[in-house]
């Protein structure tokens, strides 16, 4: 059995399939001279693990019908227990991420690849995969440094993020010449470039992040929200809420449905919400400056750099503040249109979008319904989960729920 791919998804692939299954020869196939190069890089170079709290719920792309029931097979109990008998305890941190106690990701790739050794799996590295083709009862795979003859093989060949780390595609070539669909592919979890315009306020807030709330707007109905840490950058925005919402816009523009992006200064809140509090703010401290009271909001830079744009007098007292200023400024603060040119694209993407149809695969098994001993795992599926470690858990999971039928 072959398995095409040695990051997260084909390394627990390989592990697991030869602890279920003794007997199993599994080789292990990875274009690159080390494996694992994406999970070096993960997290901030720490990898962050899996999430505390995983459900169908935190993931796009395919019916969650299915991507629940791949959950299923190998819940977050499953990875804590694994990474910790691997030598490699993980701690909880904000918004339930799980990192390794040691906070470096080099220790996760090495317990991965050296249980991959312990337990028997052949690493062919440096063999980069050029094609499958079905050859009688199994596959002949063609790699640049000879042919690979197995009765399985498992796509676990990732999507086309980080393309330096060696994902760049080419598993979804392969799955289209064996006959499956691929949903047309975007940029996930990616930074967003803004058009420098007389509003644009990025530039001038570079480096400041805050809590916000994202909107995109497709023909002009609030299509999502999401609400998080923002970022501002000299390009345009990042941070949490900016990655969670890049795939949305981008599929929004790849269905040439006209997005359009706004963020709210104030999260959770309504046009009605702001102004109240505008309101009693005024009625309690009429003497304090429109720029005092906004910076008790946002940021200072961001309460200047709103002024700014909506030419406030930022001196102006509360008494004195008209209402029709006052108007405006809520408006601006629960309503700031982004200009949102692009973004930063596959190199600077956590993950991707898109990929092959999860209708083709059974969720039981992790096999092709179109190719009779072909598997798909991880990142090649139409499967991508907001940040927090949710991509790495469709990893594990998907690769055991794999594991298990390979016998």
């Amino acid at each position: 059995m072959a398995i095409l791919g040695a990051g997260a998804a084909g390394l627990a692939t390989a592990i697991l399939a030869r602890r279920f299954h003794p007997g199993l020869t599994v080789v292990l196939v990875d274009s690159a001279k080390r494996p694992g190069a994406k999970i070096l890089v993960s997290g901030g170079s720490r990898c962050n693990v899996t999430n505390a709290a995983v459900s169908e719920a935190d993931f796009w792309g395919g019916r969650r019908t299915i991507v629940r029931r791949v959950l299923r097979g190998w819940p977050v109990g499953d990875t804590v227990a694994f990474f910790r008998e691997l030598g490699v305890p993980l701690h909880e941190e904000a918004d339930g991420k799980l990192f390794p106690d040691s906070n470096k990701a080099r220790d996760v790739l090495n317990a991965l690849v050296n249980e991959a050794s312990r337990v028997g799996v052949t690493l062919a590295a440096d063999r980069r995969v050029v094609d499958i083709a079905p050859a009688g009862v199994g596959y002949r795979i063609a790699t640049a440094r000879g042919d690979i003859n197995a009765s399985r093989v498992v796509i676990a060949m990732g999507g086309q993020s980080l393309p330096k780390s060696g994902s760049d595609g080419s598993g979804f070539a392969m799955a289209c010449r064996l006959g499956h669909t691929i949903v047309p592919t975007t940029p996930g979890l990616v930074p967003l470039l803004l058009a420098d315009e007389q509003q644009s306020i990025h530039r001038d807030l570079q480096g400041v992040a805050h809590a916000a709330e994202l909107t995109l707007w497709i023909d002009e109905k609030a299509a999502m929200r999401l609400a998080g840490s923002l970022l501002w950058t000299h390009f345009g925005i990042s941070g949490p809420v900016t990655l969670n919402m890049s795939r949305h816009w981008l599929r929004a523009m790849l269905d040439a449905r006209r997005p359009a992006l706004t963020v709210s200064f104030c999260p959770r809140q309504s046009f009605d919400d702001v102004e109240s509090w505008w309101t009693a703010r005024a009625a309690e401290r009429p003497q304090v400056s429109v720029h005092q009271s906004l910076a008790t909001l946002v940021p200072v830079s961001v309460a200047t750099a709103l002024l700014s744009r909506l030419a406030i007098d930022d001196r102006t007292t509360l008494a004195h503040f008209t209402r029709d200023h006052r108007r405006q400024l809520v408006h601006a603060l629960v309503r700031w249109p982004l200009a949102v040119e692009g973004s930063r694209g596959y190199n600077y993407a956590e993950v991707t979008a898109g990929g092959v149809s999860l209708d083709e695969i059974d969720p039981s098994t992790m096999a092709s319904r179109i190719r009779p001993g072909l598997f798909l795992v991880g990142e090649v599926l139409d499967v991508d989960g907001r940040i927090g470690g949710f991509n790495f858990q469709w990893a594990w999971s998907s690769a055991c729920v794999a594991a298990r039928a390979l016998g």
